[in-house]
């Protein structure tokens, strides 16, 4: 937790998930073995550090240290502002008494693990990914993975998306023309892999290599996730650019376009007593 708002006041105050996660790789040095440990390889693409994070996120929003826009963004609330750093045991201890109060049919559900941690997922770890995930990762095979891919493309504005993959190309998957406004377009070479893990540094290298001289731009679109060496590598000066995409951005493309992925708007109705008393 608290490596986390060191984060976030390192950060100015705010900061997406990604820019959050490799900050406190940052500050706490974590080595390259730790960050590609998976939580659970079966359920998500999930590293056991990003697992972490998303529970101490939860955690410290529960108890009004943290706020979180519609946009994603989390920042450090006034309160947090005011303190040095949290007391976790408190925070543990007046979350897990608001949980009780809140919830309580769910008493005795929670089964405490190493490290006082609880058997459940976070907040943010919705069981719709982890559905998807199974699906992309166990479900799939690869040709469908690169048909999924290109109609993602297509659906976020890509003409002319062909699927290329073929042995010896160098793990190039495909190609597309991206339109920006109408006005200006890059072609764009793209790789999509279905990962359980993250993807290594040398993969990045490898499939510049392949894409030098034959795109403005590369796209690298995986199901697990990227490690901090491959992120550095993806944006590293001096090298074609490459964009990353892993598999909850792709998770969060799948559900805003309505690819694969059904939402049901929920109305809730409740009734303002403050308002009757102010008759």
């Amino acid at each position: 937790m608290n490596p986390l708002i060191r984060a976030l006041r390192e950060l100015g105050g705010s900061g997406s998930i990604d820019e959050m996660y490799e900050k406190v790789v940052e500050i706490e040095e974590i080595p390259e073995d730790i960050l590609a440990k998976l939580h659970d390889p079966e359920k998500s693409n999930q590293t056991e550090v990003a697992y972490r994070l998303a529970w101490a996120r939860t955690y410290l929003r529960k108890f009004g240290l943290l706020e979180n826009s519609s946009r994603g963004v989390w920042a450090l609330t006034a309160k947090a502002k005011e303190i040095d750093e949290a007391d976790t045991a408190e925070v543990l201890r007046f979350v897990r008494a608001l949980d009780r109060e809140k919830a309580p049919e769910t008493r005795g559900r929670r089964r405490r693990i190493d490290a006082g941690h609880e058997d459940e997922a976070p907040d943010e770890e919705q069981e719709w990914r982890i559905r998807l995930h199974h699906i992309l990762t166990k479900e799939l095979d690869a040709s469908t993975f690169e048909r999924l891919t290109q109609r993602l493309l297509r659906e976020s504005g890509f003409v002319a998306v062909e699927v290329t993959g073929r042995t010896g190309d160098g793990g190039i998957d495909g190609k597309g023309i991206a339109r920006i406004h109408g006005f200006m377009s890059f072609h764009v070479i793209f790789q999509c892999k279905k990962y359980q893990g993250s993807v290594p540094a040398g993969a990045i290298r490898d499939f510049r290599g392949a894409m030098v001289g034959r795109a403005d731009k590369g796209l690298f679109i995986t199901t697990g996730t990227f490690s901090p060496a491959a992120i550095k590598e993806a944006t590293r000066d001096g090298a074609p650019p490459i964009d990353l995409v892993d598999g909850d951005q792709l998770a969060d493309k799948l559900k805003d376009l309505g690819l694969g992925i059904n939402r049901e708007m929920v109305e809730k109705v409740t009734v303002d007593e403050d308002w009757f008393k102010k008759l």
